[in-house]
């Protein structure tokens, strides 16, 4: 099982570490540090902070997906990276959940949702929403990768199907998104082999090796 997330100002502190704060007239440091302070005063412990995409969209957060991988000269840091053919990650928005309208905010202890791996995004959808919980969105299993690497695990990785992409007729993209462990073969390139990797699943297929991230509330300062 990953580890489970450290306090909110920890997790502050690591993306004012990782260079991932908006220093303008809305979110700098400060800020960021003071509304993880404010979430802390009612968040549940395990808790996941996100900056909203609007200042942290996925192309920008998925750079700092940092994997420790054993190589035969060493240990290499990966980066994560986008698929080749998900240029418009960014355009995968929340889609029937509810995210706060806010810079800053938590989501209640996330899960990987094992349990689900080997269902279409389809089926766990409506298994999900059965429970009470909702799906994660990308951008905070981006920020969940981002503050616990070892979530991805070999053949235990997740999908976060509460973003979909909508097509210009209003339809929803057949894609849905996931985070995964690159093998380092065909255009992810050798380079990237155990690399954090955002890329896609269609609709109705199934993966044995993905579940499905949820949580069953998100809170705003």
């Amino acid at each position: 099982m990953p580890a489970p997330l450290p306090p909110l100002g920890d997790q502050a502190d690591r993306l004012v570490t990782l260079g991932l704060v908006p220093d303008d007239a809305t979110l700098d440091a400060a800020a960021l540090r003071d509304a993880a302070a404010g979430l802390a005063r009612t968040a549940p412990p395990g808790a996941l902070l996100v900056v909203h995409p609007r200042h942290l969209p996925p192309s920008a957060l998925a750079p700092h997906l940092l994997r420790t991988v054993a190589t035969r000269s060493g240990d290499v840091v990966r980066h994560g990276f986008v698929v080749a053919d998900m240029t418009d990650v960014d355009d995968f928005a929340p889609a029937a959940v509810d995210v706060p309208d806010a810079d800053v905010y938590a989501v209640a202890v996330p899960d990987r949702g094992d349990d689900l791996a080997g269902w279409s995004p389809q089926e766990a959808a409506a298994e999900i929403a059965g429970r009470g919980r909702a799906p994660l969105t990308l951008a905070e299993g981006l920020h969940w990768v981002l503050q616990v690497p070892d979530v991805l695990e070999r053949n235990r990785c997740f999908m976060t199907i509460g973003s979909r992409r909508r097509s210009a007729d209003g339809r929803y993209d057949a894609r849905t998104p996931a985070i995964w462990i690159s093998g380092g073969t065909g255009r992810d390139g050798a380079q990237r082999r155990g690399a954090a990797k955002v890329g896609w699943c269609w609709w109705r297929n199934r993966h044995s090796w993905l579940g499905f991230a949820s949580t069953d509330g998100r809170l705003a300062p």
